[in-house]
């Protein structure tokens, strides 16, 4: 082969790629690819992301290699921009080549890749037994594997991971170093020869020697499985709690000793085949689960499972297998899996050995251990499958992607969340960075998670935090962790925190009128909002329109007592007598019904709410439906799924006066129906048809009268798909735009970007187009 003349190379680029570019296998295939177009230079990580030289005989040539890098970069890559300078060339040089990553620069980040599902290629090699790392449970590549949860610092190289511990072999060592290798500069990589190892233990953390390491220790997991065991397996962002999805001793087992009452289970599956037999899939939904982000997907149910996987749900939280453990274990099992995450209820996910050991011996049998560290926990994310992906949780797989913001923000902004569902969030270099699930904010291990994760966040994005939003509740950790801080806090109200954080996603700066439907958040009046209609911006807002107010029986107690709203509700709307006469409600406890009904008529502790979410819960205990909740949101979830459609009417009536949604007409509606036997399925259905039509023409009444052409959607009653769906078509009906969310959440795990909006506007003293409405 003819050799190049080197000395003919005279023209050279420095190219400096932002985004996802670390961990995913971007400086192999920059690599590869110079090579292939017959460039030379180099290429190296740094803590701002990927920058390479390249040099050529031609400006087309190294114009036609920047294109391919942004066209063709490896598919968990994420580039965000691509800049080239044109320099001086350098005399002599020969190759192409991996630089060492130098030391970060004070001021300096790169995003951090999400971790990263199974790919295709590695399965393969998991499943055939001639290659040497057949059956081995941390199979990776540079397009799979974990990223997010076992770094500890950046720039992405192995001793700043929890590999740093494992000395790759030589023939690992060779495939790290060989640029046709796809394990090329894979950071994770290892084999069963140096890499980390699993195990199975007793309760008491105590291994059993007899079954082994690895795959024979997964098989051995497996047959206390199919015997109708319970394993703690350590996998990927923490520890889930398993057991044999077919077997009904086992998952009620698990249930009890979980304290886990009623809200379903997820289930993996061995392969989308055995996932078809249990579910009803769409296209969509198949294309999510096998995507590198690998969620959990509410589907519904086409065949049982054990039937307290999910008591008396149509649906199925379902997913695949998503890392090589998971895999090898599911194969061997040969049945579907019920994995729940590894904690006691409302507490975080367990993810080192010791916790584990602690909180889970009194669950689980057996524990599937292994020693590559996680160092940060992150559930699995949960998403409904939608026109496009629904997130119901964003978490593992999806965290720490940023949200790439216009106009951009200041660096440094921190927004602490709500108290239920919550969420961090920071901003840097032009973006915001919603943090991974951390959970529900009332008790002390969770708050030190939520702590833990700041501080990890702020060092992965290297910035120091300079000013923290947080919730108008005095009372919430959040707000109390903020007016701690050192930093200047800015108070966001809760709802205008959902408006924002869905203008953010879909980069529009307002005005818009906002729909903002959930269960709870303090108002600027003091009173509890929840049914609300915003004139808003990124900056500002003013409550136009809201739905009746009613009192709370016991103000949060409610919440978990369904049965207090309805007698509260209806109590409103046919008299308290009235109200006590329905089936459901006449089934209570006496006692307990007449304290509560006092308390109603001499408004004792009873705090008025606009509340939509407990408008639904009013609702469905009445119907009989969830009187008692054993998990937020319960009663108004259990209300939409049980809608079905028939003959008769079609939507109840509610009235708007003022600029109040008075419900009262749709809940007399409703008693006269319930007292006539007419089916629970039938009376939700036109309950939820009313609300929508009438929710919706409010906000199209604002936004007319206002000049106003876009109407947002947020909160936690807009994960009621059906009430969205409505809405959203009659504002397309109305000739209006409509925004919702696709990127966060809509229920409280958004709240936290829409604080960070709004304090950098604020910060900035932007000025607000609201002002002109008021």
């Amino acid at each position: 082969m003819q050799q190049p003349n080197h000395a003919d190379r005279n023209i050279r680029a420095k190219i400096e790629l932002r985004g996802i570019v670390q961990g995913v296998g971007m400086r192999p295939f920059v690599l590869r690819l110079a090579r292939e177009m017959d460039l030379t230079g180099h290429v190296f990580n740094h803590s701002l992301g990927v920058t390479a030289e390249a040099q050529g005989r031609r400006q087309s040539v190294i114009e036609s290699f920047v294109a391919r890098i942004k066209h063709e970069a490896p598919a968990a890559a994420r580039v965000e921009t691509v800049d080239v300078e044109w320099i001086n060339p350098l005399p002599g040089e020969k190759l192409f080549e991996i630089l060492k990553s130098p030391v970060a620069r004070a001021g300096d980040f790169v995003p951090v890749s999400p971790d990263l599902a199974l790919c295709d290629n590695c399965r393969h090699e998991l499943h055939d037994c001639s290659n040497r790392r057949y059956g081995y449970p941390f199979i990776n590549c540079t397009d799979c594997g974990p990223r997010f949860t076992i770094i500890k610092g950046i720039p992405y190289d192995r001793p700043l991971t929890t590999m740093a511990a494992f000395n790759m072999c030589d023939r690992c060592k060779a495939e790290y170093d060989n640029p046709a290798d796809r394990r090329f500069h894979a950071q994770p990589n290892a084999c069963p020869d140096c890499g980390p190892r699993a195990w199975l233990a007793d309760k008491t953390g105590k291994r059993i020697e007899s079954a082994g390491f690895n795959l024979e220790a997964i098989e051995n997991c497996a047959a206390h499985l199919r015997e109708g065991g319970i394993a703690a397996v350590k996998g990927l962002g923490g520890f889930h709690l398993c057991c044999d999805a077919m077997n009904e001793m086992a998952v009620s087992t698990l249930r009890s000793r979980k304290l886990r009452e009623d809200k379903p289970f997820a289930v993996m599956f061995q392969n989308m085949a055995s996932l078809r037999n249990y579910a009803r899939t769409s296209n969509q939904d198949e294309k999510i689960l096998l995507s590198r982000h690998a969620p959990i997907v509410l589907l519904e149910k086409a065949r049982a499972l054990a039937p307290s996987v999910a008591p008396a749900n149509r649906y199925i939280g379902a997913l695949l297998p998503y890392t090589p453990l998971h895999e090898l274990l599911l194969t061997r099992l040969e049945k579907p899996l019920v994995v729940t995450s590894g904690n006691m209820s409302d507490e975080p996910i367990a993810f080192t050995d010791t916790d584990a050991l602690e909180r889970l011996g009194r669950i689980a049998d057996y524990f599937l251990l292994h020693d590559r560290d996680i160092h940060m926990r992150c559930d699995d994310s949960v998403v409904q499958s939608a026109a496009k992906p629904f997130f119901v949780r964003r978490s593992r797989g999806y965290a720490p992607e940023g949200i790439a913001l216009a106009p951009q923000p200041a660096d440094g902004i921190l927004g602490t969340g709500a108290l239920l569902k919550n969420t961090f969030c920071i901003t840097r270099g032009g973006s915001a960075w919603p943090s991974h699930h951390i959970g529900d904010l009332d008790n002390v291990p969770t708050l030190e998670s939520f702590e833990h994760g700041i501080s990890h966040f702020a060092r992965l994005l290297n910035t120091s935090i300079k000013v923290v939003a947080h919730d108008l509740h005095p009372g919430y950790p959040g707000t109390k962790w903020a007016l701690r801080s050192n930093a200047r806090t800015i108070a966001v109200q809760h709802h205008h925190a959902h408006i924002a954080a869905c203008l953010a996603e879909n980069n529009h700066s307002g005005p818009v009128v906002g729909i903002a439907l959930d269960g709870t958040g303090l108002g600027t009046d003091g009173t509890i909002w929840g049914g609300e209609i915003l004139v808003a911006d990124l900056r500002d807002f003013f409550r136009v329109a809201h739905l009746r107010a009613a009192p709370l029986p016991g103000g949060d107690s409610a919440v978990k007592h369904p049965w207090k709203t309805a007698l509260a509700y209806f109590g409103d709307a046919i008299g308290i007598e009235n109200a006590l006469a329905l089936p459901a409600l006449s089934a209570l406890p006496a006692g307990d019904a007449a304290v509560v009904a006092a308390m109603i008529r001499k408004k004792l502790n009873c705090p008025v709410t606009t509340s939509c979410g407990r408008l639904f819960d009013a609702l469905s205990a009445a119907l009989g439906i969830i009187r008692e909740t054993n998990y937020e949101g319960q009663a108004a979830i259990e209300l939409e799924r049980a809608i079905i459609t028939g003959p008769g009417p079609c939507g109840y009536s509610f009235n708007i006066e003022k600029d109040e949604i008075d419900w009262r007409p749709a809940l007399i509606s409703a008693a006269h129906d319930i007292k006539r036997g007419r089916p629970a399925g039938l009376i939700s259905h036109d309950f939820h048809e009313g609300l929508a039509g009438a929710v919706a023409a409010s906000a199209i009444a604002v936004a007319r009268r206002y000049g106003i052409g876009t109407i947002a959607m947020s909160g936690g009653c807009f994960m009621n798909l059906f009430l969205q769906n409505r809405i959203r078509a009659a504002i397309k009906e109305a000739g209006l735009n409509s925004l919702g969310h696709s990127l966060v959440p809509a229920n409280d795990g958004g709240i936290s970007l829409g604080q960070v909006v709004v304090a950098d506007n604020i910060s900035k003293e932007t000025k607000s187009c609201v002002s002109q409405y008021r």
